[in-house]
């Protein structure tokens, strides 16, 4: 089916597993009473959903092998509960190393069975004039080595996280599968988001002829770190279906995955590309 709903879930997650899947519950039961289940419908969560803003090693103290632990359980029966594909935006899974853990987005289908997953490949150690001032993800995150497109139907759904977001070599990976949606789950610092947020965004859906659906984290956090906000659903032209603000809650659009192939008809990118490995006339 090329007709789809999508929706962004902006939380202000607290360190606390189980309050953070009582809020997804929520805002599911929300988007449920709201749309029904006429359209396939994929529901996405940011970042450090389930564990965010807690001492250093909680993280690593919830993680859980693919399909195992209470988080990934929880997301399974939440899918399954309300007939969605929910799209974990991160959530901690064991490693190669077992000083750190792998920050997974994971694709639950609406029996609950797992579609896809992807480990963070590009790791945040920046330093940034905020409350944090510095962050340095590869101390507790090990870097994924695998770049990867959920094939649902007509959805190719390619699956990155945060900080990817600035490394346009892997969504021109992603398009090479076929993506049509980018999925872009966000724990964004509200200095960086604020001035590069929407742009990085709408640029990434630009040259690359899909939607992106980028759910963030918002507000002040427990340890004090602040987010930026400004969930995101955003068309193949750019132009932004729907923003959050920086409330929590949720947004949703219907889309229609034909506008891809449409655009890439009138506007050949990917043809016209002189970096690609495709031999040119």
């Amino acid at each position: 089916m090329a007709n789809w709903r999508l929706s962004a879930i902006q939380l202000n997650s607290v360190p606390q597993p189980e309050q953070n899947l009582a809020q997804v519950a929520l805002y599911l039961q929300q988007l449920s009473a709201a749309y029904g289940n006429g359209l396939p419908h994929l529901v996405a969560l940011p970042e450090c959903f389930a564990v965010f803003g807690g001492r250093d090693g909680l993280q690593l103290q919830y993680q859980a092998a693919l399909g195992q632990g209470i988080i990934q359980q929880g997301c399974a029966a939440l899918a399954k509960q309300f007939g969605v594909y929910l799209l974990a935006g991160s959530l901690p899974t064991t490693s190669p190393d077992p000083q750190r853990f792998s920050a997974s987005s994971i694709v639950f289908a609406p029996d609950g069975s797992i579609v896809a997953d992807y480990q963070k490949m590009h790791l945040f150690d920046v330093q940034i004039s905020d409350s944090t001032g510095s962050y340095r993800e590869s101390a507790s995150t090990y870097p994924g080595q695998k770049i990867s497109v959920a094939h649902i139907d007509q959805l190719k759904l390619g699956l990155s996280i945060c900080y990817d977001v600035r490394f346009p070599g892997l969504m021109q990976a992603l398009a090479a599968q076929g993506m049509n949606l980018l999925s872009v789950p966000s724990a964004f610092t509200k200095v960086t988001g604020a001035a590069h947020w929407h742009t990085l965004l709408r640029a990434r859906a630009i040259e690359n002829q899909c939607f992106v659906l980028a759910p963030n984290q918002t507000g002040v956090h427990a340890n004090g770190r602040e987010t930026y906000g400004h969930s995101l659903i955003i068309d193949p032209w750019g132009r932004v279906l729907a923003d959050a603000g920086t409330a929590p809650g949720w947004i949703s659009a219907e889309i229609d995955l034909s506008d891809c192939a449409q655009l890439k008809q009138s506007m050949p990118l990917a043809h016209h590309n002189r970096f690609n490995s495709e031999p040119k006339p």
